[in-house]
């Protein structure tokens, strides 16, 4: 069987050897990307509402707060164009401390989220003699 194989291999011309060539790149590719989506699926799975570090970029605590980006830049009262600064530097540039960039962000994003719904209201309680029963004719 696996002469077989050999034996027709041998035989592609170039174009089927660029076909080959193209479909391995294609997969190898798509493998590459799909092993990426799902690393970072799990990544972010596990990283919610992390503690607000010097390290971060704005970005990366919006991603973690689920909430935009622009809402974290007017906060800090930077420009609404991706900034990857870590937020240490920020902190420096503003000349403010890290507490106090955290408070702010915080604020934010508490601010972001919209409020918890009020539960719903409590169905009416029956009256006693009105009783449960229901008659089917």
């Amino acid at each position: 069987m696996s002469s077989k194989i050999i034996s027709t291999m041998k035989a592609f011309r170039w174009q089927q050897w660029l076909v080959v060539g193209l479909f391995l790149l294609v997969a190898g590719f798509t493998i590459f990307k799909a092993v990426n989506m799902a690393r970072q699926m799990i990544y972010w799975q596990t990283h919610h509402d992390e503690p607000i570090h010097g390290w971060m970029n704005v970005g990366y605590v919006a991603h973690s707060y689920r909430v935009p980006p622009n809402v974290l830049y007017q906060a800090l009262d930077l420009p609404q164009t991706p900034d990857k600064r870590p937020l240490r530097d920020i902190a420096k540039v503003q000349h403010r401390s890290m507490d106090d960039i955290r408070a702010i962000l915080q604020g934010a994003i508490i601010h972001a989220h919209p409020p918890n719904p009020p539960p719903p209201p409590l169905p009416p309680n029956p009256s006693p003699d009105s009783g449960d029963r229901h008659e089917f004719h």
